[in-house]
């Protein structure tokens, strides 16, 4: 595939050779590595840039550079020891560095190094995640931005998993309209979608070197009727586009309701104002007048979070006392708010001590942060405190569709209080293995480690409530032999099951927010090289000719540090030629690749 821009003389001095993208899925475990290879023409030293976007869930792993044949490895550090190695060497005027907020469902990484003349260097960038189920198919995103013409361009991306396909898609698509008119031949964007054979068996099992994954996504179940209670700010900051957007998502998401739903709107801004006092059957009348009634939506007043979400609580919790709901049935709070909390309780952390203590377990709350205003921290520990979660809406023309995209992942429950069980003296170090709900679409993964490494003992069991009955299924393992399955590939597989189960259990202890989990994380990402919240990588390069030696680093940050005025956050002073590096993240670790050199 040739790349062809046409830019400007400045970069007639560097040949970027190649530009590589190999991604290897193994059971759903993503392992991508890009490599770029540039030459400095020029006869004087100059700045070589590699950047690149990846996947918010992703962890990297590696970074390392090689200048004329000598390799500069990355080394993982805790991320306080890393900052204070990279200021110092930044206060000396010898590198400097950037952090960028993140977009949708990617994150930038960014370095540039200093290369004399006629010299080459080589980029190699890893990272790793585990594929999560949405509607039902997986997805591998890549994204290329080139910047000159590559001379090799590849992308190759690997997928082995040994329950079978049922669909493959790859698509392409230009990364941006204002590149269009540069481009003579590209390929900015690729994806594969892919749905894997889930008709034969709803429990399937990977054990690789003592380490299973165990993956649950039953097929063809009823759904489970939902009790739905929709909490819209309509304070003056949703004025004009984001109060439409409102309007036309909550429409075509009361069309999306069965007959069997019961739903509720409860509308803040300084004041407090519901629909009717109870929940609603989704009957086609009733529907019909919720459409009319939300079409009249208008933004007025300030922000009372506290006092919203705990009336739409005593609704569900008056409705339940008072038999008008399904017995088996899910209660939800769905949340959307573009703002902080400025009337009423403002103090986050008693509103969300407050919701926590009205809630007691019974129910989901699902928060959608509207725009770059919102608390999104806030609301990521308000759901994650009462089993829901929260979600960014980006501003754009697309934010209906994002709403409703949102509303389709959790619109239909289809199990809940789901627990998988394995015998005590089976299984050790265990990741989360209850969860309350399953939904259509979506997937449970479970991971762990055998005792003795014997599958021999090793039943599963599901227990779980469906619409009318409860729902138990049980069965045994058997191992995939992987290097059988694919005997030229059996270099693949090596210790994939073990760092996925490092993954799942990095990702959920930094979820928990608690010290002491948190010194777990950090332990865990130093030993398996990961990325995260608690580390950062630190690439030092040896002293040149134009100066001591300088480091870059690679650092991943939180989705709630993204506020307004940080879509680019000037992390630390631009300074001269040496180099300098960034990295910028916003989310749980994963395993996909995009490149720009």
């Amino acid at each position: 595939c040739q790349i062809s821009l046409s830019l400007g003389p400045s970069f007639q001095t560097v040949d970027v050779y190649s530009v590589t993208v190999g991604c290897t899925v193994t059971s759903r475990f993503a392992h991508t590595i890009v490599t770029s290879k540039a030459l400095n023409k020029a006869n004087t030293s100059q700045e070589i840039f590699f950047e690149m976007e990846l996947p918010k869930t992703a962890f990297i792993t590696n970074f390392s550079m090689e200048i004329d044949g000598q390799v500069y490895v990355g080394k993982m550090k805790e991320k306080e020891k890393a900052k204070k190695e990279y200021e110092k060497a930044v206060s000396s005027g010898q590198t400097a560095g950037l952090v960028k907020a993140s977009g949708r469902k990617m994150e930038k990484f960014s370095v540039s190094v200093n290369i004399a003349a006629k010299s080459s260097v080589t980029f190699i960038l890893t990272y790793e995640e585990l594929l999560q189920r949405k509607l039902g198919q997986y997805e591998i995103l890549n994204r290329v931005t080139p910047k000159q013409r590559v001379q090799d361009f590849q992308i190759v991306a690997d997928i082995y998993e040994p329950q079978g396909f049922a669909f493959v898609e790859a698509t392409a698509t230009f990364l941006t309209n204002e590149l269009l008119y540069l481009v003579e031949k590209t390929l900015c964007f690729w994806f594969i979608f892919y749905y894997l054979d889930l008709i034969k068996c709803c429990i399937s099992h990977q054990i690789v070197n003592g380490y299973f994954v165990h993956f649950f996504a039953p097929p063809d179940l009823p759904r489970v009727p939902k009790n739905v209670v929709f909490l819209i700010d309509r304070s003056g900051s949703m004025s004009g586009r984001k109060i439409q957007q409102t309007r036309d998502a909550l429409e075509a998401i009361l069309k999306d309701l069965h007959e069997e739903d019961h739903f509720a709107f409860i509308l803040f801004d300084s004041s407090i104002v519901t629909w009717k006092d109870s929940l609603t059957k989704a009957t086609e009348e009733n529907v019909s007048k919720a459409i009319a009634y939300v079409r009249e939506l208008r933004d007025r007043g300030a922000t009372n979070i506290n006092d919203a979400v705990l009336r739409a609580v005593r609704m569900l919790v008056e409705d339940r006392e008072n038999d008008k709901l399904p017995e088996r049935s899910v209660d939800m709070i769905i949340l959307l708010t573009d703002g902080m909390p400025n009337n009423g309780e403002s103090n986050l952390q008693t509103i969300q001590e407050n919701v926590h203590s009205a809630v007691g377990g019974k129910m989901t709350m699902f928060c959608l942060g509207f725009g770059n205003d919102v608390d999104y921290s806030f609301l990521d520990v308000l759901c994650r405190q009462n089993k829901g979660l929260a979600r960014r809406i980006f501003e754009g023309s697309d934010a209906t569709l994002q709403l409703q995209g949102f509303y389709d992942e959790v619109s239909s429950p289809l199990l809940l209080d789901v627990d998988l069980r394995y015998p005590d003296n089976a299984v050790d170090h265990l990741t989360k293995n209850h969860y309350s709900q399953l939904f259509n679409g979506s997937e449970i993964v479970v991971s762990g480690q055998l005792i003795n490494g014997d599958p021999d003992n090793f039943l599963v069991e599901v227990f779980a409530k469906g619409p009318e009955m409860d729902y138990i299924v049980q069965g045994k393992a058997s191992v995939v032999n992987l290097e059988v399955m694919y005997p030229e590939q059996e270099y693949i597989f090596g210790d994939f099951s073990e760092r996925l189960w490092a993954y799942l259990t990095i990702q959920q202890l930094l979820e928990d927010r608690f010290d002491h989990l948190n010194c777990k994380a950090l332990e865990m990402s130093l030993q398996y090289s990961f990325v995260t919240p608690v580390t950062s990588m630190v690439v030092i390069k040896p002293d040149t000719e134009d100066g001591p030696s300088s480091p870059l680093i690679a650092d991943k940050l939180t989705e709630g540090r993204c506020r307004k005025g940080q879509n680019i956050i000037s992390f630390l002073r631009r300074l001269t030629r040496p180099l300098s590096v960034e990295n910028q993240a916003t989310g749980p670790p994963a395993h996909h690749l995009y490149f720009a050199s």
